[in-house]
């Protein structure tokens, strides 16, 4: 694999004095930005002129990182052509949480062929419910497939994503690039951080990825009396407490949910996936030194396949909550990468 990453924002351009010469059928263009970008075309058509051959992916951030740094209204490209390794780029469109299981299930229909090793998708980040559209991509895909990606960002604002169609910066869209063959070698991890706080509450009135009630009582008013002053600032601020999720009593393992959206009307809050009726919830808060240790222990994990000196691209998929949750210097600052092997090219949204 040939890679090259870089940056682009207004005031400098691009990061390189040419754009590398690597278009090819079987490559691949991520691009990462800010979403106010979609207003501003000129960077995103350059990429396009650049790499007519190649499959474009990429969407809206809430902080863009490239190599060691974390910028606002920019963007990050890597641009990887796979030697022995074919991809095949899919899209699918969602006007609802509702259509996040069809559009899961068709992304897999489009992708599955018996060489498929991995799928990376990005869905549209405020009108898709995760555990639907995850669901649909297991109905077709076989477990021995990996499937990871990230939902597009809009900041602390909640007002719109987008995700790139046919190279253009489209709300509504679910995309994804498969990768094909024996050549490729695809890791993934994810770690947490975050420290349970407060008692554990019974879900008692849900629908979907909609939570009503906690132990009989508003979500919305108990979150509403954690945040005091903050109150103001939902949903936004809703991301300094997600939500630690498990089925019962005797399961060890928790998922975290954070808030996409809340209604004062109907006293519900959107989550960016499912909240079961039934199931036990506890509130969470930042510990810095934990969040950091594990984004380094899930990037050590995922490189565990990785081999000797060869190019490797590491895509950072992180929550506008980590960051609203203490300075982006803390939160986010490289370092050493803890224990990170320096060969490899970190790129993330």
């Amino acid at each position: 694999m040939e890679l090259a990453t870089f940056r682009y924002t207004p005031e400098e351009g691009f990061s390189l004095p040419t754009l590398p010469a690597l278009d090819s059928a079987n490559t691949v263009v991520m691009v990462f930005g800010a979403p106010e970008l979609s207003d501003r075309p000129a960077p995103l058509e350059a990429l396009s002129s650049a790499y007519p051959s190649s499959h474009v992916i990429g969407c809206s951030t809430a902080g863009e990182v490239c190599g060691t740094e974390l910028r606002d209204e920019s963007l990050a490209i890597a641009v990887a052509r796979f030697e022995r390794t074919t991809t095949r780029l899919a899209t699918a469109k969602v006007q609802s949480a509702a259509d996040s299981f069809e559009a899961g299930r068709s992304i897999g229909a489009q992708m599955w062929t018996p060489d498929l090793k991995a799928v990376f998708v990005l869905s549209d980040g405020l009108h898709v419910n995760g555990s639907d559209l995850v669901r649909g991509l297991n109905a077709v895909l076989p477990r021995e497939v990996i499937v990871t990606g990230g939902m597009a960002g809009d900041g602390p604002r909640f007002a719109s994503t987008w995700v790139l169609s046919d190279r253009k910066p489209v709300s509504g869209i679910v995309s994804a690039v498969g990768f094909y063959g024996d050549s490729v070698r695809v890791g993934h991890g994810c770690r947490g951080g975050w420290d349970l706080f407060g008692p554990e509450r019974t879900v008692t009135r849900s629908e979907g990825n909609l939570l009503y009630e906690l132990d009989g009582r508003p979500a919305l008013d108990l979150y509403k009396t954690y945040l005091g002053e903050r109150a103001a600032g939902l949903p936004a601020t809703a991301l300094l407490f997600p939500l630690a999720i498990r089925s019962d009593n005797s399961e060890q393992n928790r998922l975290v949910r954070t808030v996409l959206a809340v209604d004062e009307k109907a006293q519900s809050m959107t989550f960016a996936g499912d909240v079961p009726q039934g199931s036990l919830v506890q509130l969470m808060r930042a510990n810095f030194d934990r969040l950091i240790e594990g984004a380094a222990e899930a990037g050590r994990h995922s490189l565990m396949h990785s081999v000797g000196d060869e190019p490797t691209l590491a895509v950072l998929i992180s929550c506008v909550g980590r960051r609203m949750s203490g300075s982006n210097q803390t939160m986010l600052d490289p370092g050493d990468r803890r224990g990170l092997p320096k060969r490899v090219s970190c790129h993330a949204c």
